[in-house]
């Protein structure tokens, strides 16, 4: 059989059919995910481990399988011929190689395009500070911070640096020049390529993931000394995003963590991908923008009162969950039930819904 071939259908296939992501598991078919739900695609015969493993094969070079048999895992980026890119995992279960393809659109989308904010249009246009993009896995980070990087592209003439692993957006030079760098294949580690950043001239710096205390420490101090930067953690809000990067830190380093947070935090935005009443996905976000205020609270260990602020700022564009998730099931983008599920206070989402008489 040639594998090369087929892989190349099935993700074809995935890309026909709008999937988020390709499953190719031993003992099924391959499963594609559609609108957060799996979906056998018919007519397609069940993956022996002979096939899961010549299909993972076709997908790497000999450095990539050298370096899977190694470690027993790898992730990497596949391109389809220009039609689009998957992030790829390759892992061993059982004894047998399974492989998880997430599909990436080959066209980066704009803010309005993705339904985000209008306020975030605000980051792109700071000249230094931090910006975080949180949310779980598989919540749209990635495609978010892909939409800002390229909003400065267009309309800033910056010299752009990525740390990612993998690559996934692949952007191409407009006003901006984009250095994307790929771990493990132009860099050793986030950490690594962070601090040679800071000696390569970069007004913008984007951090694909903060993954140890020596990345987030190297990354707020590119922000305090004259970078934008943008990075993004797995965190479910705005103020457990603070707490998680100070409370990471060894507690005799917490205060300066805080201070330098404090200075150089822009603004926070966490998100989750909702399935929507049209069988499409809907972004949700929680919205935090720095303040006077907000920067004393990071400062004096008051956290806990930042959703407080958020809830009482609107004017400025912060966006509290529940009100992002309000609105949604208002304009009927979202199911009520949906809007529970994600809402990290369903209580208080569901006396909003009530007070407004929204019963969907």
């Amino acid at each position: 059989m040639d594998y090369s071939s087929q892989i190349k259908k099935f993700l074809e296939i995935a890309i026909k059919e709008n999937a988020s992501d390709l499953h190719i598991s031993c003992g099924h078919p391959p499963i594609l995910r559609v609108a957060r739900g799996l979906k056998d695609y018919k007519g397609l015969k069940v993956i022996t481990p002979e096939d899961s493993e010549n299909l993972a094969f076709a997908l790497m070079n000999d450095w990539q399988k050298a370096r899977f048999l190694k470690e027993k895992e790898i992730d990497f980026a596949y391109d389809v011929e220009g039609k689009a890119r998957f992030r790829v995992n390759v892992f061993f279960q059982s004894q047998q190689i399974s492989i998880a393809l997430r599909l990436i659109p080959s066209a980066i989308r704009t803010i309005e395009e993705l339904s985000l904010p209008p306020v975030l249009h605000k980051f792109t246009q700071a000249k230094q500070g931090f910006i975080l993009v949180t949310g779980a896995s598989s919540q749209g980070k990635s495609t978010t911070l892909a939409s800002l990087i390229d909003e400065i592209n267009h309309t800033r003439r910056e010299h752009i640096i990525t740390i990612e692993d993998p690559i996934e957006y692949v952007f191409k030079d407009d006003k901006c020049i984009i250095d994307q760098r790929e771990v493990y294949r132009d860099t050793f580690s986030f950490s690594t390529a962070l601090r040679s950043t800071l000696r390569e001239d970069p007004d913008v710096i984007m951090v694909g993931e903060m993954r140890d205390l020596e990345t987030m420490a190297t990354a707020i101090t590119a922000a305090e000394t004259g970078h934008l930067v943008f990075a993004t953690l797995h965190t479910n809000s705005c103020s457990q995003t603070i707490h998680r990067i100070i409370d990471g830190f060894p507690p005799h380093q917490q205060n300066q963590i805080r201070a330098q947070l404090a200075g150089s935090l822009l603004g926070v935005v966490s998100q989750r991908i909702i399935p929507g009443i049209k069988r499409n996905l809907v972004p949700a976000c929680e919205v935090l923008i720095s303040t006077p205020g907000v920067a004393n609270l990071i400062r004096e260990n008051k956290t806990h009162e930042i959703p407080s602020i958020i809830e009482t700022s609107s004017n400025i564009g912060m966006i509290p969950l529940n009100k992002s998730l309000e609105e949604l099931v208002r304009k009927r983008e979202i199911g009520r039930e949906d809007a529970l599920y994600y809402s990290l206070n369903p209580d208080d989402l569901r006396l909003r819904l009530e007070k407004h008489e929204i019963f969907l």
